[in-house]
């Protein structure tokens, strides 16, 4: 049985779009591969399993970054194979442990290269924070670019904006200095447009639930490890990986939860100094 963080408001279901978050998976071309301690081939099939068990099948997927923890080909494609699970399209971002060029390259191969996709009566649109070699998050002038044009030309449509690093200060002190760098440039474009219902993230292993001038911040649960909230220095904690599930309705309600694959077993190394 999951553990539903926040449970989901009542909503027509039938005329609502199923919108799947999964994030930092941190997949390894090793099949033995672990992420302290946890084996995240393993964690992520837990995940998959929980989502098709409490949730069925969603329409769309958002796969928000550190797909690789070793920035392999071997990894995106697994990740590739392992989505085949459901029915549905996918989008992938990079995050700070991915390789960009190479993550589009397999992303496009698996139909799942878009950056802004209009479905259900909403649009997402996708942003690529990741900086190579660094593990801030940065959007270039030609990512801010491209999300201006894209709200201008659809003022009518609902917005959630993805990215993999958080674009708030929160409240894991260590992880302060590695969120979006230039987040004033972000906001300074979200806040231009009423459209925009949704920000999400992942990066932080950890959920949050926020509001921002009407906009609702959410991050989400690492499908493998999770990050201590509230936590000083670099710090996990024994909770189960998760995902989040979205419910949207073209009006722009929508409805959202968290939930975590508490049957998974796993024995954690809580001694690492990072990750």
């Amino acid at each position: 049985m999951s553990a539903n963080i926040h449970a989901m408001t009542k909503i027509d279901r039938p005329l609502a779009l199923r919108v799947l978050q999964l994030t930092d998976p941190h997949l390894m071309a090793d099949p033995g591969g672990e992420l302290l301690g946890v084996n995240t081939r393993d964690s992520l099939d837990a995940v998959i399993a929980q989502v098709l068990h409490d949730h069925g099948q969603p329409d769309l997927i958002l796969a928000t970054g550190d797909i690789a923890q070793d920035a392999s080909e071997e990894a995106y494609r697994l990740f590739g194979d392992k989505l085949k699970a459901f029915r549905s399209s996918s989008v992938w971002i990079a995050g700070n442990h991915d390789d960009s060029p190479l993550l589009a390259r397999i992303a496009a191969e698996n139909r799942a290269d878009q950056r802004h996709v209009i479905q259900g009566g909403w649009q997402f649109v996708l942003l690529d924070t990741s900086v190579p070699g660094k593990v801030f998050g940065h959007l270039a002038d030609s990512e801010l670019a491209f999300l201006e044009s894209t709200l201008l030309e659809n003022p009518d449509t609902p917005a959630l904006i993805a990215l993999h690093h958080h674009p708030v200060e929160i409240d894991t002190e260590w992880m302060s200095p590695i969120g979006l760098r230039n987040r004033d440039a972000f906001w300074q474009v979200v806040d231009r447009f009423s459209q925009v219902r949704i920000v999400l993230w992942g990066h932080i292993h950890q959920d949050l639930d926020q509001s921002r001038k009407g906009v609702r911040l959410l991050a989400t649960p690492s499908t493998c490890i999770q990050f201590t909230a509230g936590s000083v220095e670099f710090s996990v904690e024994d909770k189960a990986p998760g995902y989040r599930w979205f419910e949207l309705l073209p009006s722009g309600d929508f409805a959202t939860e968290v939930s975590r694959a508490t049957d998974f077993a796993f024995e954690l190394n809580c001694n690492s100094s990072g990750y």
